[in-house]
């Protein structure tokens, strides 16, 4: 049926191509001239018309044949390309047409038709040119598109309202699974954002030989298939990558950048890095910190000691929570359950470590 349409509009367009050649060779007088044939200007339009209509019918079988084959090529050409991708190249292809179009008019004055023939060149080269820096530099584009957008926003934007930003997921903090709890409290806001490299790091993890790591990978899937089916916050999976960076880490500082979200990690390093290139972080270790119970210098508490430290006399014990407990002249304790009294805390971004020493040996030096 498509065909059939192609082949009626194609056999139209021999028409029209007819019907309008027909005008030089009337005005022209070419048929009597140099055909030396007498004729009403009536009927050259028709012949000639008409003339155009069946060439074009009997060739745009062709005509459709090489139509399907370049929609096949360029729809493989394409088939890989993110759609954003497509839509920035044609937009750099329309900027490099705009620009090519500014010197047709001057050009188009030159003689013997080569203004015209030039500026059909300089429509190609400055077209191509213009789809191929823009695939280039999508980034940029990214991120410049993102710019006029939020000044957009802040110009309409009404006092009192904002704007949630996007939580991205890392491996590390789906694996650890306390950001299923943390959103089933409500504290976090919508929407989470799941990278297709990070669903395909956690597939690798998850077939991985090492039974510890084929564990840990298939608790994240699992975690992924608890927060899509039990939480009413919308989880969004963005399948953009970045094949230019090798490490997962970058390609979810990119991702952030590009959508203007916050990463959500409990990697040390991963904070680090996005503080240096200006990423919003979600900490969950920083979270867990700051939601402790606060322990004072002074103190007591009863632990278990349960093992030697690293400095000579030391042992060591751990709260509910998992925070390290050293103490000093504990050594003698391991195994026991002993009272303690807090010396001091420090508290930082990868953790928390408690010092104390014994209650008795606090006593005795009394």
């Amino acid at each position: 049926m498509l065909n059939k349409l192609l082949r009626g509009l194609l056999t139209i367009c021999g028409l029209i191509l007819g019907y309008a050649l027909a005008g030089p060779l009337v005005t022209t007088g070419f048929v009597e001239n140099v055909l030396k044939i007498q004729h009403s200007d009536v009927l050259v339009y028709v012949l000639v018309t008409l003339l155009g209509g069946i060439i074009l019918f009997i060739i745009s079988p062709l005509i459709v044949k090489l139509v399907w084959e370049l929609s096949e090529v360029i729809e493989n050409a394409t088939q890989k390309m993110p759609i954003n991708d497509i839509l920035l190249a044609v937009f750099g292809l329309i900027i490099g047409l705009i620009v090519a179009n500014l010197f047709a008019g001057p050009l188009s004055n030159l003689p013997y038709g080569i203004g015209t023939i030039i500026v059909i060149i300089l429509n190609i080269v400055l077209g191509t040119i213009g789809a191929n820096i823009a695939i280039k530099r999508k980034e940029e584009m990214y991120n410049l598109f993102l710019f006029f957008r939020k000044i957009g926003s802040k110009q309409k934007g009404v006092k009192g309202e904002h704007k949630v930003q996007p939580k991205i997921l890392d491996t590390s903090v789906i694996i650890d699974g306390r950001i299923f709890d943390i959103c089933q409290t409500e504290f976090v806001e919508g929407p989470l954002v799941i990278p297709g490299f990070v669903l395909q790091e956690l597939r690798h993890i998850a077939d991985s030989s090492d039974s510890l790591k084929r564990n840990r990978g298939r608790r994240g899937l699992d975690i992924l298939n608890r927060i899509q089916k039990e939480l009413s916050i919308p989880v969004e999976i963005i399948d953009k990558d970045f094949p230019e960076a090798t490490e997962v880490d970058t390609k979810l500082l990119k991702l952030a950048q590009m959508l203007g979200g916050k990463v959500v990690t409990n990697d040390y390093n991963l904070n680090k890095v996005a503080e240096f290139q200006g990423v919003s972080v979600l900490n969950i270790n920083e979270l867990a910190n700051a939601v402790k119970p606060v322990v004072l210098p002074g103190e007591e508490m009863v632990v278990q000691v349960i093992k030697d430290g690293k400095e000579t006399g030391q042992g060591v014990a751990y709260l509910d929570d998992g925070t390290m407990i050293v103490v000093d002249g504990g050594r003698k304790y391991i195994g026991e359950t002993i009272g303690v009294i807090v010396t001091s805390v420090l508290q930082t971004a990868a953790g928390r470590m408690i010092f104390a020493k014994p209650k008795a040996l606090m006593e005795k030096a009394v």
